[in-house]
């Protein structure tokens, strides 16, 4: 049954944690992805690609609230042996050089609720091609990936199918490795860039999970811890104007 839990993490606390940051000159290590480079993942991911009419795509984070495609269906999957973290360092977009953001990534073990998405197989190259322009906007010149596409297997129901998912590079200099909530919660209530905080990102990923009847058990704290954080940096008081969500 379901029960209503006050997310601390509002409207009004994360729009105190946005500050506005140019959008700065890509640093030397970085270079713009090519129409080429976009075509040959999406030539990699099509030839390995498992047998079967359905293709599916596993959404952990801003794929549920910034999809940029088209898509059939969606229904609640369960990624067994991965899980969703914030352990991708940036320097771009939510966070800058001197001041790095996190965004999430799957990493190994545990479990990831999450949603799987379904493709159009009409359509699939194009749907498959805006995939990789958002996920993979630049490259780094020394060709080690930040993170890459992989056919990871997920539940939905009692079936176990292929599904298409980013999953960090461990052994890419982006990861973060093992962090503590806390010391996350550090980042994501300070860090900000061009497109925006890491504290939005996680309230639009934890509300958009929560909406499709999901709770993530360490999201909901680290939105706690978040929240708590800017409520001191920003002289707020713990008023209890809160967003009513629907916990599992």
């Amino acid at each position: 049954m379901n029960r209503s839990a006050a997310l601390r993490l509002t409207p009004e606390l994360v729009a105190r944690a946005h500050r506005v940051v140019p959008n700065v000159a890509m640093p030397d290590y970085l270079a713009p992805r090519t129409e080429e480079d976009h075509q040959a993942d999406v030539s990699e991911i099509l030839s390995t690609r498992p047998q079967g009419n359905d293709l599916w795509l596993f959404a952990y984070g801003s794929l549920l609230w910034k999809p940029a495609f088209e898509h059939l269906d969606e229904v609640s999957a369960v990624a067994v042996g991965w899980h969703r973290a914030f352990c991708m360092k940036i320097r771009s977009l939510r966070g800058t050089p001197e001041q790095p953001g996190l965004m999430m990534a799957l990493d190994h073990g545990g479990k990831c609720k999450g949603i799987a998405v379904k493709l159009s197989a009409a359509d699939l190259e194009t749907q498959i091609y805006r995939l990789v322009q958002r996920e993979m906007p630049v490259k780094r010149t020394d060709g080690v990936p930040v993170h890459t596409a992989r056919w990871i297997r997920v539940q939905i129901g009692d079936r176990s199918v292929p599904a298409l998912s980013y999953v960090i590079n461990r052994k890419g200099p982006s990861y973060t490795g093992r962090m503590t909530l806390s010391e996350v919660a550090d980042v994501l209530s300070s860090s900000c860039g061009h497109a925006g905080s890491c504290a939005d990102y996680l309230y639009q990923t934890v509300t958009q999970l929560q909406a499709r009847g999901i709770h993530d058990s360490n999201l909901w704290h680290l939105q706690e811890l978040v929240a708590e954080r800017l409520e001191q940096m920003h002289g707020v008081g713990h008023s209890g104007n809160f967003v009513e969500v629907a916990v599992q």
